[in-house]
């Protein structure tokens, strides 16, 4: 059996994906260089490759995502037919709940702004700042990003609701639950809301003007899931018009973001070129190839796999 390895990996990475693969061959090519020679004859590929190639993965029995998002790969046509398929659900944690926090504070305690000043060589208090102590903050999407955020704001002292698809159970790191469909309830409790959504019909567009009409004025916004969620024109106007204190952003629609979008120029409005995730902290990979090793070894011994996507709805079953 072939298994194609289409991530990044060092020596240490081999020595575990070795240790679990048995008599599988483990063959790597690095995903920009992936060809449709490079698929053909494997059944099993650890690491994202353009969509458009897996067409020709006429013997693929599983394709082990480097990412946490699925949309490419759930398409109708796009995975062989008998397929599984799995994400990285995980490993990315760590690294977005961090980002987020960052942007999160950088926003709240005025750090933009002072940084401007600094450039203009400007003495200037900024006026007040906002703490996260005492928020209320709203975590859409409490997967294992949405969590890991939810964990930072509770041990900082904020009040939190979840919210996810499904299973109301409260966690330790959460304060209450609640579900997409409450959302415009609780919209307007929140000083902090925080989207995690992964890009699916569903939440395609959930954040638009009556949403953010909804928010509590003054409130601070977080997107690190997709860019689609999110109605960009109505997230600029809102932060325009002071309904938002503030916006941040890790993902766009479109993504890269074009040059002339008006989104660079909103005041108030933060942007990151989808950087909070990929390799940027080292324990992210580690995390994505200690999920691949252990699929693997199951995926060999025909066991269940480790967060096997659902292709209707997007997210790990």
């Amino acid at each position: 059996m072939k298994v194609l390895v289409t991530i990044p990996v060092n020596e240490t990475h081999k020595k575990e994906l070795a240790s679990k693969a048995g008599a599988a061959k483990l063959v790597y090519v690095l995903s920009n260089n992936v060809t449709a020679k490079d698929v053909a004859d494997v059944e099993a590929i650890i690491g994202n490759v353009p969509a458009d190639l897996l067409k020709d993965a006429k013997k693929l029995r599983w394709l082990q995502l480097n990412s946490a998002g699925a949309d490419a790969y759930i398409k109708d046509g796009v995975m062989p037919e008998g397929a599984t398929l799995t994400n990285a659900t995980g490993a990315y944690g760590l690294a977005l709940s961090e980002h987020m926090l960052a942007q999160l504070l950088a926003m709240m305690k005025k750090l933009y702004p002072y940084y401007d000043n600094q450039k203009e060589g400007l003495w200037k208090d900024e006026g007040t700042v906002h703490s996260i102590y005492g928020s209320t903050v709203l975590v859409v999407g409490l997967g294992d990003i949405g969590g890991s955020f939810a964990r930072r704001m509770k041990a900082l002292g904020a009040y939190v609701i979840g919210m996810r698809r499904r299973s109301n159970v409260i966690p330790d790191y959460a304060d209450e639950m609640a579900s997409l469909d409450d959302l415009d309830q609780v919209l307007g409790r929140a000083d902090i809301i925080a989207s995690s959504l992964p890009g699916t019909a569903a939440t395609k567009h959930l954040f638009n003007k009556k949403r953010f009409a909804a928010m509590k004025k003054g409130a601070y916004f977080l997107n690190i899931g997709r860019g689609t969620a999110v109605v960009s024109a109505d997230l600029c106007a809102a932060v325009k018009t002071g309904q938002l204190a503030g916006a941040a952003v890790d993902v766009t629609d479109p993504e890269p973001l074009p040059a002339d979008d008006p989104m660079w120029k909103v005041p108030g409005l933060y942007i990151t070129p989808h950087i909070s995730g990929q390799y940027h902290l080292a324990a992210t990979l580690d995390n994505i190839v200690h999920i691949a090793a252990q699929n693997l070894a199951a995926f060999l011994k025909e066991q269940p796999l480790r967060n096997e996507v659902d292709f209707t709805t997007g997210y790990k079953k």
